[in-house]
């Protein structure tokens, strides 16, 4: 995973609303933008917005039937996201002991 996609997963998981949405996403098989926006605070033009970047920073994937689009979050994503840090942190941890 490049530092680019890092940072790209980074600033999108690092909004609240966002991460709320990444979770509900996450917690179902699929869901759908109606689905979402009844979430107490989140309007319909609003979930789109953070769907997109959830979906251009490869955290979800999204599909469309009929007049619905579904979104279904992307494990292995995380999974890579999660292995990248951690070598960042190993790397870190290499410096303190030289």
């Amino acid at each position: 995973m490049t530092r680019a996609e890092i940072e790209k997963i980074s600033k999108a998981l690092g909004d609240k609303t966002r991460l709320r949405i990444f979770e509900a996403i996450s917690a179902r098989e699929e869901t759908t933008c109606c689905d979402i926006a009844s979430m107490r605070g989140v309007t319909p033009a609003t979930v789109s917005h953070h769907l997109r970047i959830l979906n251009d920073a490869g955290l979800i994937a999204c599909r469309r039937k009929g007049q619905f689009v579904y979104s279904e979050a992307a494990p292995e994503t995380i999974e890579e996201y999660a292995r990248a840090l951690a070598k960042m942190a190993r790397g870190k941890q290499r410096a303190k002991t030289s």
